[in-house]
């Protein structure tokens, strides 16, 4: 099974004539934010395959949310019926695959999804019912964690702005999921770590836009 991750950059290989041919091997998308409506419908239509995604904190909550209902979870994408799954603060199943979801960045000019640190633990904390519903129900709480901000230490910056989560941290460490993905840290240097591991879970910032193939075992 393969992921195309993508966040916070229009990337020209994907918004292409040639994307199907070139991913056509994709059996899901993530979206970790800060990508415009417009862009994740055409992922959609194209690729025909389920896109889940959390907000940023420069998407538009409105136009990317017309249905804000936690028990649909549905997104209409622009004013093409392309549609994509709104994971932000919920839980989803996706196959064999569990998701959780958390949208937004620290705060730093009470933007949009812009949330302190204490704020952020609320919102993680209210996941963990599901959570512990998913290891009765599966064996195990989560596969992948779906954030816009990196974890507190790991790809993220020394600005307010770009910190990373502290309850992310302990996400990883309570729950164990085998990957955070997340978006808003920029990758200008090829150099720059993509990459990095945390106790059990691989942590991938999905910048542009990222392969990950699970293989056969995505239990």
């Amino acid at each position: 099974m393969k992921l195309l991750c993508v966040s916070d950059q229009i990337d020209p290989l994907i918004y292409s004539t040639s994307m199907k041919e070139r991913f056509k091997d994709v059996d899901l998308v993530v979206s970790a934010g800060d990508l415009p409506a417009e862009y994740l419908g055409f992922i959609v239509s194209v690729l025909n395959q389920p896109l889940y995604f959390v907000l940023g904190n420069h998407d538009n909550e409105q136009q990317l949310c017309a249905s804000t209902s936690p028990e649909s979870g549905y997104a209409w994408m622009s004013r093409d019926s392309h549609g994509a799954i709104n994971v932000g603060s919920t839980t989803k199943e996706e196959g064999r695959l569990l998701i959780a979801g958390l949208s937004g960045c620290m705060r730093y000019n009470r933007g949009q999804n812009q949330y302190t640190d204490f704020q952020m633990w609320l919102m993680s904390l209210a996941l963990v019912p599901r959570l512990l519903i998913n290891k009765l129900r599966y064996g195990r709480f989560l596969d992948i964690l779906l954030t816009h901000a990196p974890p507190l230490g790991i790809h993220d910056k020394q600005d307010i702005c770009h910190r990373g989560f502290q309850s992310f941290l302990w996400m990883m460490k309570a729950f164990k999921p085998k990957y955070l993905i997340h978006g808003h840290i920029h990758l200008y240097d090829m150099n720059d770590v993509r990459v990095s591991n945390y106790l059990s879970t691989t942590v991938i910032n999905a910048f542009g836009h990222f392969v990950l193939d699970l293989g056969r075992n995505d239990e």
